[in-house]
């Protein structure tokens, strides 16, 4: 029988406090051959550029970004590139999509979401929507363009 809890309030601030404060994936690109998208926010600090580097198969072996960003971008496009790592193109998608799915309150898979799952109560406060979603926008376009 799996184990189940209850993410708390408590336990959300943490996750996203260590990622933006310890991100592991704020860099340039250390790999040549890297995708790369630019976004910003005209509501917030956010200003960032996203990297992938994608195999011949089309699986994510590299991800990062850098720029500059608020406490919720900073953690969530952390996160995201902890997710990506490893994924395929049409997993990165469906990643993508429960994420925006789970943002904007509606049905989701919550089983691929991992340490994301902390920003499941960010449509309370709808001026950080953005904000949480910026890299995930920006990846899910940067895929697109690569289709």
């Amino acid at each position: 029988m799996p184990i189940s809890f209850e993410l708390t309030p408590e336990m959300m601030r943490e996750i996203i406090m260590d990622h933006y404060s310890s991100p592991r994936h704020k860099e340039d690109p250390k790999v040549e051959g890297c995708l790369s998208i630019h976004s910003s926010s005209v509501n917030c600090i956010d200003d960032i550029n996203v990297y992938l580097k994608l195999d011949d198969n089309g699986k994510v072996t590299y991800a990062s970004w850098n720029g500059v960003a608020c406490a919720i971008s900073t953690s969530s496009s952390d996160i995201l590139c902890d997710l990506l790592i490893g994924k395929t193109k049409e997993e990165a998608e469906y990643l993508i999509k429960q994420f925006n799915s789970m943002i904007h309150e509606e049905a989701y898979d919550d089983s691929v979401l991992e340490e994301a799952l902390a920003f499941k109560n960010t449509s309370k406060q709808a001026a950080r929507i953005h904000c949480a979603t910026i890299g995930w926008d920006a990846v899910r376009d940067l895929l697109k363009e690569e289709k």
